[in-house]
């Protein structure tokens, strides 16, 4: 399982959702993505749903957003939650 990470905290639109897709097209069915974002990214959660990935959203106290997508439906996102 690889872990793919995106610190988007500070990149620019439309950069971060550029670099997710780039990575989803790499990952295997074992890996996932790992992005830090200061927004929910709306465009991407909704570009990956409709292709069928498992995806899980949490915003932390510090107003940071963990966004975690695998294409591993039995994947259980929560517990790669690194908060």
């Amino acid at each position: 399982m690889k872990k793919f990470f995106l610190d988007a905290r500070e990149l620019a639109h439309p950069e971060p959702l550029r670099i997710s897709l780039e990575y989803i097209k790499e990952m295997s069915s074992n890996d996932y993505l790992y992005m830090l974002n200061i927004r929910k990214p709306i465009p991407l959660l909704e570009l990956v749903k409709d292709k069928g990935y498992k995806l899980f959203t949490h915003e932390d106290n510090n107003k940071n957003w963990h966004i975690i997508i695998s294409k591993n439906p039995q994947k259980n996102l929560k517990e790669l939650l690194n908060v």
